[in-house]
Parts: structure tokens; C-alpha cells; sequence
């Protein structure tokens, strides 16, 4: 492997950080540290750091809760990956991991429903939400998605890979 050229491709495409691999808390705690201290060094507004940290933070935890739950954990098909890029002023935030075919459908839709809400309707959403019984077993109150299209500058873009009839890979790129 060329790493130099790997860092020239990372800096051509203002990727600032980049992690591919299991996400355990403390992985997702020591990033999170390194993305705060990364971005405060560049002189970023305190509200871009806030919503950069925050929509990695749901990002990674929905990803490794996902994998957790769905019982995906050996090697590979583990890993999740996540890449936090410049893109002129705003900042692209980018997970991605292995979902089941059997959640394609539920999870397209619940972005599709999210991404068809204004800002207005995204609130109410919320706190209808919010308000909701969360069912047993649940590991939240289910508005991850929705508090991650609140700090988005633009609509959810997502992306499904077909692996192998049985698994896919699930693309999510947020624009804060």
C-alpha cells in the first residue's frame, strides 16, 4: 500500500479523518475527542464543531448499535466506516456498514419520510416522537435519523449496495 498517495487522495478530496473498523464506546469516544480538537485547531465556529461532533457521535452509534442488534459482529462484516470531510464551507460527515436485505426497504423509507419533512414538520416529527412508548428491547427513542436531519444543511443522501443477497452496504452522507 502507497500510503503517500492515500494521503494525497485524502487531501484532494479535504478528507480530515477517516476510520474503518469495529466501533467499540471507547473508539467512538477517542475519534470523537480527535474530531473536536482537529476542528477547534482550524478555527471553526463553535456551533460547526457542535453539529459535526453531534451528527458523528448518532452516526457512529447508530452504526454499532445496528451491527450489535442485527447480531453482525464477526471480522469484516463488523467494521463500519466513517469519514469526515471539508466540502467547500460546509463539513460531509460519512458512515457505512453492512445492514441485512431484510432492512432495506424500513430504512429507505424512514430517510425518504425524513427527507420529505421541512424544518417546521422535522420538529413535529420529533416530538411525536418523543412522546411515543418506546418498545421494549428498543435501544432509543428512534429520532437518531431525525436529530442527524436537523443539523443537515441539505437532505439525507444515502446509498445501498447489494452484497450478496443476504447483506448490503448502507452509505450515509450528511452535509452540516
Amino acid at each position: 500500500m502507497d500510503l503517500f498517495k492515500l494521503r494525497e487522495q485524502f487531501s484532494q478530496e479535504g478528507i480530515m479523518m477517516c476510520f474503518n473498523g469495529p466501533f467499540s464506546h471507547s473508539i467512538i469516544e477517542e475519534i470523537g475527542i480527535a474530531i473536536r480538537n482537529h476542528l477547534a485547531a482550524e478555527d471553526t465556529s463553535r456551533m460547526a464543531v457542535q453539529d459535526v461532533f453531534g451528527v458523528y457521535i448518532e452516526m457512529t452509534q447508530n452504526a454499532r448499535n445496528y451491527l450489535v442488534s442485527r447480531d453482525i459482529h464477526a471480522g469484516e462484516a463488523g467494521s463500519a466506516t466513517i469519514v469526515i470531510a471539508k466540502q467547500g464551507e460546509s463539513y460531509a460527515v460519512t458512515s457505512g456498514n453492512l445492514i441485512r436485505t431484510e432492512d432495506i426497504a424500513d430504512l429507505g423509507a424512514r430517510i425518504d419520510q425524513i427527507n420529505s419533512l421541512d424544518r417546521d414538520g422535522l420538529k413535529k416529527r420529533i416530538r411525536q416522537q418523543l412522546h411515543k412508548e418506546v418498545p421494549p428491547g428498543a435501544l432509543g427513542a428512534g429520532i437518531g435519523l431525525m436529530e442527524i436531519a436537523k443539523r443537515a444543511v441539505a437532505k439525507l443522501e444515502y446509498s445501498i449496495r447489494n452484497i450478496d443477497g443476504h447483506y448490503a452496504f448502507f452509505t450515509l452522507t450528511v452535509l452540516v
